[in-house]
């Protein structure tokens, strides 16, 4: 992997294992928008790019060298060996090969754990599009402005000092309540994300628990995007219709310590393939 410096940004060349439709309108992450040009706009870390992947080539614009070396390259996880991740995993079972092969261009992003902490909260009986708005209100609401129209994820502590009547703009109904209980334990230190990354797996989730309308689902989804705990194997109505149907008496224990990928393959493979659950 090679890193030039362009007009307005740096090109990156050597990338293998990466789809961007597949990474970032996957529903792992949901401030990223699909351009007229195929290129996606989005922000993370207080930080607006626009990316275009170009065969081997990905453009980011908008960033620095700096920037992509300290932000942008463990964002999209390019320190992991995809390839030979899926080599390991194709070994489970056929379904999950053919998964695999299906759409090799999905990675697990690396992203800030308050953020996806919120908007899995966010997602709960919800669809992406809807998401979205909510997210995108969130921010533009609380969030400090970083450009032109982009916002920054509101922190915990400003979340914290706010009511659940102060976030009806977002019309996110019940999970407004949700939101403002996770501000106030993050921000008050009763629950630590920090130390989800690293504690043991059981118990960093039941730290997550703690948090009033967090279950196992979105606790997981928060270990798995938010802290990159790639054995996490959260499971909605698609994952447990998968597992019932194409892998059955399996469980996410049986897909090893790349559990996590594995489940991102799967996911999008019954999504693409309902004609396997008729």
């Amino acid at each position: 992997m090679k890193t030039d410096e362009i007009a307005n940004g740096v090109k990156v060349s050597g990338i293998r294992d990466l789809d961007l439709a597949q990474t970032l309108d996957c529903g792992q992450s949901f401030r990223w928008t699909e351009l007229d040009n195929g290129s996606f706009r989005g922000t993370a870390f207080e930080k607006s790019v626009t990316v275009k992947l170009d065969g081997t080539d990905l453009y980011i614009y908008n960033t620095t060298k700096s920037d992509f070396e300290n932000i942008w390259y463990d964002y999209f996880d390019f320190g992991l060996d995809y390839g030979e991740i899926r080599r390991d995993i194709s070994k489970i079972h056929p379904v999950l090969c053919e998964a695999a092969k299906y759409a090799p261009g999905i990675r697990i992003l690396r992203q800030e754990p308050y953020e996806a902490l919120c908007t899995f909260i966010i997602s709960q009986n919800n669809n992406i599009k809807r998401i979205k708005g909510i997210v995108q209100r969130l921010c533009e609401n609380f969030g400090d402005k970083i450009g032109e129209n982009e916002f920054a994820f509101p922190t915990a502590e400003k979340m914290a000092s706010l009511s659940v009547d102060d976030l009806a703009p977002l019309r996110a109904g019940f999970r407004n309540r949700y939101l403002i209980d996770a501000a106030q334990k993050v921000a008050g230190g009763e629950v630590d994300l920090e130390r989800c990354k690293t504690i043991d797996y059981e118990e960093a989730r039941g730290e997550l628990m703690k948090i009033t309308g967090v279950g196992v689902k979105v606790a997981d989804c928060t270990l798995l995007f938010g802290m990159h705990r790639i054995e996490a194997f959260p499971v909605d109505v698609w994952m447990k219709r998968a597992l019932e149907k194409l892998f059955p008496g399996m469980c996410g224990a049986d897909f090893g310590e790349y559990a996590g990928i594995a489940q991102q393959y799967i996911f999008h493979y019954s999504r693409m393939h309902p004609e396997l659950f008729e």
